[in-house]
């Protein structure tokens, strides 16, 4: 998000808020392609890679743009390179119980769509907030979506393990 590269209100008002719509744009896009492919049966065996692989791009260019944006503020851009891999941690852990036979957990606090509403209101509310403040705003909201990704990951990642743990303690038909 290169917003914070202009001194002007307009223009960078003005960003935030094509930025703003463009977050809600792609959870649209993101919601009705599979909608799509699956209603109108045109889903194929490749389709879950085109459905996850953009998202993770989106994802991590997003978190990194918003983190490299935010000039003034040391460590921003590492901070969006934290986010983004939490992003993706949160995804691999989701995609990790489906290739265990598991039923893929959305759970959050810190699904795709939280972090996109985040993301969303704080460039929102950015637009009318002195440079500084902005900048603040959208690194606390970079933070606030690590810290509950990385709650997410963790709430994942038990769900995986009791479910596995449990499926283990269930006796085989032929066992008893």
């Amino acid at each position: 998000m290169f917003a914070y590269h202009y001194s002007g209100e307009v223009i960078r008002g003005s960003i935030l808020f094509l930025a703003a719509i463009l977050i809600q744009g792609r959870l649209l896009c993101n919601l009705l392609d599979g909608m799509v492919a699956i209603e109108g049966g045109l889903a194929t065996p490749a389709g879950p890679v085109y459905n996850e692989l953009p998202d993770r791009v989106s994802d991590t260019l997003i978190f990194i743009g918003v983190g490299h944006g935010l000039i003034d503020l040391p460590y921003a851009g590492t901070l969006g390179w934290i986010t983004a891999l939490m992003a993706l941690m949160t995804a691999y852990l989701r995609l990790l119980g489906g290739n265990c036979g598991l039923v893929q957990s959305f759970a959050g606090p810190m699904a795709k769509q939280h972090r996109m509403a985040t993301l969303f209101v704080c460039s929102l509310a950015a637009i009318f907030l002195p440079v500084l403040y902005g900048q603040a705003l959208l690194f606390i909201g970079l933070v606030v979506i690590s810290v509950g990704a990385a709650i997410t990951c963790w709430r994942r990642g038990q769900y995986i393990i009791e479910q596995l743990n449990n499926a283990a303690m269930v006796p085989e038909a032929g066992d008893e």
